[in-house]
């Protein structure tokens, strides 16, 4: 539930402040009458991402078992790509987010019209919302507990509509660019979680070779697949299950938080340490650089600053 939670809180929070900045934009400008366009496109994109996590969620109980597995695969290396992508576009472009939102707006404003407006409305919140659906989704599929699971995330999207607004009207301060950095990080730790969790989707599909597959070496002894350093590459890393049961508190936390599975294949480990490593890396040298370019952390000068020049530092 805390790992949703905060999911729902970073991507909610990230879709709030792009929404925010759009509606001062036309307060700013004069034009009030635009805003039920802006809306109207904003609702289109709650309705497609929650149609899409009807679709998940409902739609694959005709499947056979590896059909399932395939596709649930699929679809988590999908949510682990558009992560990290968001991750390393804020990085980039939240600095300059603001101006191309508003620039965007202008020429909705005198060149496109009515459809326009609703564009830009839907294509500012669409891309949070279907990467929020799919990462949710696959971090349910991995670990269960959709009730609490879900429940996490709805608090975290309610509680970042909260905060969006109170920045808006300028009743909190918040350190966005400390707030987007942590939790970026966190994310990364989840994305390798989910993509783990997405190789052994696949492993049990035979999509890819695995303990489940006529490629898996058995151990001589036991007849089952072998574990530990003789498995390599296509056997089991390590089996803790005697230790950590698999529908434990304590295994449901661990793979909701760093991604770690009381049973886990090599081709599993070798996917979640190459992706925390490399991403990892990138990402620390992405912060260095932005505070090297940085030209000075607010000060107590910005306090009057207006609520849409603190969003878009934040953003930053």
């Amino acid at each position: 539930m805390l790992a949703t939670f905060l999911i729902g809180l970073r991507e909610g929070l990230e879709a709030a402040l792009v929404v925010g900045i759009l509606v001062a934009y036309l307060r700013r400008l004069g034009r009030g009458d635009a805003l039920p366009r802006l809306w109207a496109g904003v609702a289109l994109a709650i309705a497609l991402a929650l149609g899409i996590g009807a679709i998940l969620t409902f739609g694959a109980y005709s499947l056979t078992f590896e059909a399932q597995e395939l596709i649930g695969g699929l679809l988590s290396l999908l949510a682990v790509g558009m992560v990290t992508w968001m991750i390393f576009w804020m990085q980039k472009a939240g600095r300059t987010m603001k101006a191309t939102l508003e620039g965007g707006l202008d020429r909705a404003l005198t060149q496109g019209g009515i459809w326009a407006l609703i564009a830009i409305g839907f294509v500012s919140v669409a891309r949070e919302g279907i990467e929020t659906t799919l990462l949710l989704w696959s971090m349910v599929q991995s670990f269960g507990g959709a009730p609490s699971a879900l429940l996490g995330a709805v608090l975290g999207l309610l509680a970042a509509v909260v905060i969006g607004w109170l920045l808006a009207r300028g009743a909190v301060r918040l350190d966005l660019r400390r707030f987007f950095t942590w939790t970026s990080g966190f994310l990364v730790i989840v994305a390798a979680g989910v993509l783990a969790y997405a190789i052994m989707d696949l492993q049990e599909a035979g999509a890819l070779p695995g303990p489940f597959t006529a490629v898996a070496p058995i151990d001589a002894v036991t007849g089952a697949v072998a574990l530990g350093w003789a498995a390599f590459p296509f056997g089991w890393a390590f089996d803790v299950t005697n230790v950590i049961a698999p529908d434990s508190v304590w295994a449901t936390i661990l793979q909701a938080t760093v991604g770690f599975m009381p049973r886990m294949t090599w081709l599993q480990v070798t996917a979640w340490a190459l992706y925390l490593a490399v991403v990892g890396f990138f990402f620390v040298q992405g912060l260095r650089t932005r505070r090297a370019v940085t030209p000075r952390p607010p000060t107590s000068a910005d306090e009057d600053a207006p609520a849409s020049t603190l969003t878009q530092q934040g953003a930053a």
